[in-house]
């Protein structure tokens, strides 16, 4: 046997939060002969350390003695110790980690602070972002940059020679990537030396290194971390050691938090050492001398094992579910039937999804958990907030499950310590959960079982509460306590749902295929219930299933991870560069093996998993592309194993149902997986067994007991089954429970349950009660929450197809777009929004749309427009709506909004400073079909968009028309899917029942609103509410808002706002509706369906010929972005809600290019990006530095990422100090952008903000105006040249030369309250910060508050 051999007791545990799981085998293998120990992770009167006091459990019962507390264990009885640990993952949650210095590259102090700029909840005036782990920064004065740039039409690249050849002082070098590094300025050692210095006198002794290009030139920071070692610091993080990828802010993160966590890992470990007599790790089993030692390896985040002398914090942090990926997978999924198996992880704050398909684990290599976002790769396991203990909420007529959870204390009402109603408790009322299973460790004395009572009587409150409400609300039908109960779970379950759906759906793959394997503690009695909703047949619950994760870590390998960056273009007959490759790949494999030898395992027993880091040219959507094997380069790509071009496009089809064989492919990183396989599962697969098998019914005399439970409908009288007394091949058919003292399995009717050697196997028939007549004459509240959950589902789905079949830069990375549901007179009915500009806008232009295409329309035609007139914002702004049908006749409408990098007009970027009229700013589209019947008018489309803005005076046509036609493609691929799932949902509930509800929707938040404006009527007295600000050219907005307190209804009066103006800041009318809609959900302080109900009580009046109002020809770029932020301010003055945010969204564009009819066509590029500020203080929070607000919710692009498309030097990105008013809350401060160009380019500024200051509320200090510098090098008439600095103003452009800066400083947030007085500031938690996870948390970040 060629992996370490197996002579002593094996022993694999699992470190989680509440328990520890521990599994013993004596050296069989066999399930039958392990030992199962269950107990406390906190038991300080009995035992010091979980994990130690398991292994001395399972060694007392193998060796027949009990070996004594405190006493060192033998380790000449183990064999081994497998072990995940939640060490990590807490001192994450809870920010307990060590004193971290972090240093990085000069101007970059602040990158961690800003991060993309985005704030995580568009709706929260309370901005909240999570800590940075880091207590202080260091600057080295240092720099590199990469020669070339990916976005040169040109495609010129600088030769270099290797580094073995290339001189010492030599200013342009060949990076680890073989791109071409200029080395712009290298650090002084000792000044570096002195800084390190100063740090370590002050006490921290641990250190995070990251450099910009580090990934592919290190020497700088190898530099940092020679000094910092011969300081005395203990550890030391590299950044292109722990993950040497591009993309600096989450390269950064993980430096820190590997500088954060491996002390406290180490502090851990070796705390847990001390407890053995005989060394760990695979050096002590090396030893001759003393007691024989043990090997011990911790499970990392990717799901593979790492001896117990490497295991570091940054891989780490999903140690413990990483456990039960393994687990399920390796038990679950049958190389020979390949079915895909979903894993749902259910505990009690929180829920585990993830995904194992093809035989190999799934990775991500940017993740966030805890509210950081790091670089590494790990398991694909995406966490919601809702388990059984999130608590149960009725508000604004709907019913909430989380995410707030009760905990382990209180915990939920049934555990006795007067907690509130959660969704253990709606299962124990419901019968769901049997009390004589679980462990009597409640009440006073810590004897009692679960208090049944307790949660009878909550219910039955709750259940008042709400049949008063309904009552009120004018509903005839009351509803019991069982039905609440039970619609809790049922929205408990359509919150677990959108999760998987989206892992799935989201790298092309068809839920329905799959199966279910469920684990945890609660995952039983919701499985059969996801699986239907999810249209999955068959559920695979294991023996272990309470344990898996432990389980998990006896069958896992060690792992040995190698990465290296890489820039080559891939070419499918080019030798050179395949040879190159493997090459690499060749020396990656040699360290590997080197590693795993050292670790015991000889060659036979060590495979390796090549892969290559692929991705289109001008695109970030990398894939990492494991190389093929021989079966597959057989079936799929002619017998060539190294056919990774091939392989790449083929996924790349799948994930984002496109290819675009004209453009280059990029290798970004060579990979290697070593792989030290170890324990084999001797057990058949559930395949094989599940053939094999010969189901029997089971008998009455097998129950344990019966009990009324509650299922759809109604309770049922259903048997109880205990797990351990039935036996192989008994089939238990539904309704039924099967329990032991780990867990409780639901079989709801027309399901089965299945038992053999290894597993329960569910089988979901057809249910035989078919789906119960839902009434149109009232409302359910549960129904309404639940289609609530699958609008908004509907609209997320579209949004994230349209993310991932898009190629540009504005959708793919920054999320510039915006997809919504709407009924068929074109009200909005959900929407997932990253930019709040689109909110209301949208509406308007599909109800306009629905006007001008009344009776004009068939199935399969699309519409293309962008016209402000037509509901548009500005030009770039471009929708595609498209209708559906049934029966003829149009029911409802999708549409999907997309910022498009450019569209023609005068200037590169189509965002001009100094437009006058609306063709200087590009194509105006009114009304097209884009698609007629199926057929895409790519002729006519190429006319809007190329030829048409071209005739006019110095107008181009579109400078990336590909791009225009790819993303408008992947914006009918969203709408597509829109159609659909709502298709799928009308087969599911009827036409009538959809149609009833997508009403009901706006209805609920008409309601919500209306209250919102009567407690303001309250608040003011009955008072009319106004306001006035200034755009910088001195125009005024202004506002009077009379609000009806009786009736909840609201006048919104902008008479006084000036003129039309012969400029860009003319917004068209959309633009404010979404500025009110957005203003009016921030006010509401609880999640609501945000739809065309929030305006069914305003009535909006707005001056005709006004710049809110401005006639057809007028320009409107700029109020898109600019003049909405001042809307915003002023209506939330009104509200005297917060001071003044930055007010601006500072657009900036540059390139060159175009085809202006009279000169040559030039082929070149556009970038565009918006930049962040401060946010403005309010009554009980201060306010947030470099964060984008209100009306945009842009991300920013990464530094390096910027610096290798572009030929661009960001030489600063930081915060601006003391930007933001003063006051008894602070307003935050904006940034500073200092940007050099290496060509030239033509630069515009768009921005506010710049005159009138962002005004500070109830004495709050007004925050500092924004400024935009031109740093010019000029050249004298002797021959020398100096700079020159020149202030741009808040609109202009300007042809920059080689060597020439624009520094732009953003305004920063008005401040709040007295100086002096004392803060009021909330400290609150924030719930979501806290649990999620995984790759799907960023989209889910913009889009959760939506509802």
């Amino acid at each position: 046997m060629g992996s370490p051999k197996q002579t002593g007791i094996s022993i694999a545990i699992d470190r989680g939060g509440t328990f520890t799981d521990c599994i013993g085998n004596p050296g069989t293998g066999r399930l039958e002969d392990d030992i199962v120990i269950k107990l406390l992770s906190e038991d300080p009167n009995n035992y010091k350390d979980a994990p130690l006091e398991g292994i001395r459990r399972i060694l007392s019962k193998f060796t027949g003695h009990e070996i004594p507390r405190g006493e060192p264990i033998d380790t000449s009885l183990i064999q081994s110790i497998r072990m995940g640990t939640t060490v990590a993952t807490n001192a994450l949650l809870e920010r307990k980690g060590e004193k971290v210095v972090l240093v990085v590259s000069k101007g970059f102090k602040d990158c961690l602070e800003i991060g993309n700029q985005s704030r995580p909840k568009i709706f929260d005036l309370a901005i909240k972002r999570p800590d940075v782990l880091y207590e202080e920064v260091i600057e080295v004065d240092e720099r590199v940059t990469l020669e070339d740039y990916a976005e040169d039409p040109q495609r010129s690249t600088t030769t270099t020679t290797p580094r073995e050849q290339t001189r010492a002082e030599a200013d342009v070098v060949r990076g680890l990537s073989s791109e071409a590094v200029r080395i712009l300025k290298r650090p002084s050692e000792g000044l570096v030396r002195s800084q390190l210095k100063e740090a370590y006198n002050r006490g921290i002794r641990s250190i995070a290194v990251c450099l910009i290009h580090g990934y592919t030139f290190p020497d700088h920071e190898t530099l940092v971390g020679r000094i910092a070692k011969e300081i005395g610091f203990p550890h030391v993080s590299l950044s292109h050691q722990l993950m040497p990828m591009i993309k600096l802010v989450p390269r950064t993160t993980s430096a820190c938090a590997d500088a954060y966590l491996t002390p406290a890992i180490k502090k851990y470990i070796s705390g847990f050492q001390a407890g053995f007599e005989g060394g760990l790790g695979s050096e002590s089993v090396k030893q001759q001398a003393g007691a024989k030692g043990a090997r011990c390896e911790f499970m990392q985040s990717d799901g593979g094992l790492v001896d117990v002398d490497q295991f570091s914090g940054l891989r780490a942090i999903l140690s413990g579910p990483a456990g039960g990926v393994v687990g399920y997978a390796l038990t679950s999924y049958d190389p020979v039937s390949k079915t895909p198996v979903i894993g749902f992880d259910m505990g009690g704050t929180s829920t585990d999804v993830s995904r194992y398909g093809s035989g190999r684990y799934e990775h991500v290599f940017e993740t966030t958990t805890a509210g950081v976002t790091i670089q590494s790769p790990q398991l694909d396991i995406n966490t919601v907030a809702a388990g059984g203990g999130s608590r149960l909420f009725y508000r604004n007529d709907l019913f909430v499950v989380g995410p707030e959870s009760a905990g382990a204390h209180p915990g939920p009402a049934c555990y006795r310590k007067n907690g509130p109603l959660t969704v253990t408790d709606a299962n124990l009322f419901l019968g769901r959960l049997v009390p004589d299973f679980f462990p009597k460790i409640f009440g006073s004395d810590e004897t009692q079982g679960l208090d049944e009572q307790a949660s009878r009587v909550l219910f039955e409150e709750l259940t008042k509460e709400i049949n008063r409400k309904l009552t009120k609300g004018g509903q005839s039908r009351e509803m019991s306590p069982d039905e609440v109960a039970f619609g809790f779970i049922k929205v408990a379950n359509e919150t677990m749902t959108r999760p998987i759906r989206s892992l799935t759906e989201a790298k092309g793959h068809d839920t329905s295929k799959h199966r279910l394997a469920t684990f945890g503690g609660a995952g039983g009695q919701h499985a059969v219930a996801i699986a239907e909703s999810l249209g999955i047949r068959q559920i695979l619950i294991h023996r272990y299933s309470s344990v898996l994760s432990a389980y998990g870590m006896a069958l896992a390998d060690v792992v040995d991870e190698n990465q290296e960056p890489e820039s080559k273009t891939w070419a499918d007959d080019g030798r050179e560069v395949q040879d190159a490759l493997a090459s690499r790949i060749e020396d990656l494999k040699k360290r590997s093996t080197q590693r795993l030898q050292d670790q015991g395992f000889d060659n036979d027993s060590i495979v390796f998993e090549e892969y290559l880091n692929m991705r289109y040219r001008g695109t970030e959507s990398a894939l990492m592309i494991l190389k093929p094997s021989k079966e597959e380069a057989d079936l799929h790509f002619g017998g060539d194993e190294w056919a990774f071009g091939k392989a790449f496009m083929k996924q790349h089809d799948q994930e984002f149902g496109f290819t675009l064989p004209e453009r280059d492919i990029i290798v970004d990183d060579v990979r290697v997986r070593g792989i030290g396989k170890g324990f084999k599962i001797s057990e058949k697969t559930v395949d094989k067994q599940i053939q094999e098998s010969n189901p029997k019914d089971v008998t009455v005399g097998q129950e344990y007991r019966r009990s009324l439970v509650y299922f759809e409908g109604g309770r049922l009288e259903t048997p109880i089954y205990k797990l351990g007394e039935l036996k192989l091949n008994d089939r238990v058919r539904g309704p039924a429970i099967l329990a032991d003292d780990t867990q409780t399995i639901v079989v709801t009717p027309g399901a089965s349950a299945l038992l053999t050697k290894t597993h329960v196997v569910i089988n979901i028939g057809e249910s035989d009660t078919s789906q119960p007549d839902i009434s149109t004459d009232n409302v359910d509240p549960i129904l309404l929450s639940v289609f609530s959950h699958r609008f908004m589902a509907i609209a997320e789905q579209m949004g994230r197809a349209l993310q991932k079949t898009s190629v540009s830069t504005n959708v793919k990375e920054r999320l510039d777009y915006s997809c919504a549901l709407f009924d068929a007179e074109g009200g909005l009915v959900a929407n997932a929004p990253h930019l709040p500009v689109h909110l209301g806008s949208m509406s308007t232009c599909v109800r306009i749309q629905a006007q001008i295409w009344q009776d004009k329309l068939k199935p399969g035609d699309v519409i293309v427009s962008n016209h402000p007139e037509f509901g548009g914002t500005h030009l770039p702004d471009i929708t595609v709506l498209q209708p559906a049908f049934s029966r003829g006749k149009i029911i409802f409408y999708v549409a999907s909004r997309a910022h498009h990098a450019d569209i023609g007009g005068i200037l590169p970027g189509s965002m001009p400073p100094h437009s006058k009229e609306l063709y200087q700013e590009g194509a105006a589209i009114k009304s097209e079909k884009l698609v007629s019947e199926g057929k895409f008018d790519e002729d006519r489309i190429i006319e809007l968009l190329y030829r048409e803005p071209a005739q006019y005076p110095n107008c181009s046509g579109t400078r990336c028309l590909a791009d225009n036609l790819n993303d408008l493609k992947a914006q009918i691929a969203a709408n597509k899917k829109g159609i659909n799932l709502i298709s799928t949902l009308i087969e599911e509930y009827g036409e009538a029942v959809v149609q009833f509800y997508m009403h009901q929707i706006q209805d609920n938040a008409e309601l919500s609103v209306r209250n919102l404006l009567k407690h303001v009527s309250k608040r003011f007295a009955g008072r009319d509410l106004s306001a006035i600000d200034y755009m910088d050219d001195g125009s005024p907005i202004q506002l009077k808002i009379s609000i009806d307190g009786d009736k909840g209804e609201a006048i919104f009066d902008f008479e006084g706002t000036g003129p039309e103006v012969y400029g860009n800041i003319n917004a068209p009318e959309a633009v404010t509706y979404s500025a009110i809609i957005y203003c009016l959900r921030c006010l509401i302080s609880a999640d609501i369906p945000l739809n065309q109900g929030c305006l069914k009580p305003i009535n909006v009046r707005i001056p005709s010929g006004s710049l809110l109002s401005p006639s057809e020809s007028a320009a409107v770029v700029g109020g898109n972005v600019l003049t909405s932020q001042r809307v915003t301010d002023v209506i939330l003055r009104c509200f005297q809600a917060c001071a003044a945010s930055q007010g601006d969204t500072n657009n900036l564009t540059f390139g060159f290019g175009g085809n202006i009819p009279g000169e040559t066509e030039t082929k070149g590029f556009g970038y565009y990006e918006t930049i962040a500020g401060g946010s403005g203080a309010g009554p009980t929070w201060e306010g947030t530095s470099g964060v984008h607000t209100h009306m945009t919710n842009t991300r920013i692009t990464d530094a390096e990422v910027f610096e290798r498309r572009y030929p661009v030097i960001l030489r600063e990105f930081s915060l601006r100090p003391n930007s933001g008013g003063n006051g008894q809350h602070r307003g935050g401060d904006g940034v500073v952008r200092d940007i050099e160009f290496r060509i030239p380019v033509q630069v515009s500024i768009l921005s506010e903000r710049r005159v009138y200051h962002p005004y500070g509320l109830e004495g709050g200090e007004d925050a500092q105006c924004g400024q935009n510098i031109w740093v010019r090098r000029v050249k004298n008439q002797d021959g020398t040249s100096e700079k020159r600095y020149i202030n741009l103003g808040a609109k202009n452009s300007a042809q920059m030369q080689v060597g020439d800066r624009i520094i732009i400083c953003t305004p920063g947030g008005g401040g709040w309250g007295q100086i002096g007085d004392q803060s009021q500031v909330l400290q609150e938690k924030d719930h979501r910060h806290a649990w999620r996870g995984g790759s799907i948390a960023n989209n889910m970040a913009t889009q959760e508050a939506s509802m």
